[in-house]
């Protein structure tokens, strides 16, 4: 049986379809966390305080870039998560960080007897940490998404990493993050492969994003022996005021 992201296996969801990576934001959405979308037309959004992104289909068409602006709201900066296409007129790019996504090559897994599994009572904890190491965007409910595992010291929260978007076949690592006062220690280390390690042992297969100007983060993984699959961008855009209009959301859950 293929494995979960090769060629021949779930990572591809039919012959000649698109890649599940190169559009997550929507395969997740779509698929494992249909529980959290909600939806106009073929724009789908996470549940506000689960996560920010919004996903729009491969090949959006003027009434997809229409229901985006309408489901976002007027004046909205709409996070768009890997979108490498042109934006329509009048539209405007207002924040664009370059990235790159990476997947998992031969990793050492294993768990980690000092790592804890985090959920909604550590919230505060987690977002004391993210708002002190900023990680990348972390809301009071993306615990929910998946698995977070932390370090105490003292019984403080010093390191944490967890389970993002979730395309069929595999799962992003995300909110990797250390206390200053505790780096040096190998703890992200530690938690990236105990994360990996649940992963896998489901079937599936880990990947995460990174800045590509983050190359400290990107040495750590290159080293645990994750591989570039492609290059990316993080963008957020801004409608012309006259395509936000209102609108309501509707769960496809």
């Amino acid at each position: 049986m293929s494995p979960a992201g090769s060629p021949g296996g779930a990572g591809r969801i039919a012959a000649g379809a698109p890649h599940v990576l190169e559009n997550p934001v929507l395969a997740s959405l779509a698929g494992p966390h249909a529980h959290f979308a909600e939806r106009r037309g073929r724009v789908l959004r996470y549940r506000l305080g689960v996560a920010p992104w919004l996903a729009l289909p491969d090949e959006p068409d003027e009434q997809d870039w229409a229901d985006l602006a309408a489901l976002a709201g007027p004046g909205a900066g709409i996070p768009l998560a890997g979108f490498t296409g042109e934006l329509p007129d009048g539209w405007e790019v207002t924040h664009r960080i370059e990235g790159v996504q990476l997947v998992a090559g031969h990793l050492a897994t294993a768990p980690d007897a000092e790592a804890v599994r985090l959920g909604p009572a550590d919230v505060p904890e987690m977002l004391d940490l993210v708002a002190r190491t900023r990680p990348g965007p972390f809301l009071p409910r993306t615990v929910e998404l998946g698995t977070y595992l932390g370090i105490r010291r003292g019984g403080a929260l010093v390191a944490m990493a967890g389970e993002r978007l979730h395309p069929p076949g595999w799962t992003e690592i995300s909110a990797v993050c250390t206390d200053p006062a505790a780096r040096g220690e190998g703890l992200a280390t530690r938690l990236i492969l105990a994360v990996a390690h649940g992963i896998q042992e489901r079937g599936e297969t880990p990947f995460l994003h990174a800045g590509a100007q983050n190359t400290h983060a990107l040495r750590l993984y290159e080293s645990l022996g994750f591989r570039l699959r492609r290059r990316t961008a993080f963008l957020a855009a801004r409608a012309p005021e006259w395509l936000a209009e209102g609108g309501v959301a509707v769960s496809v859950a």
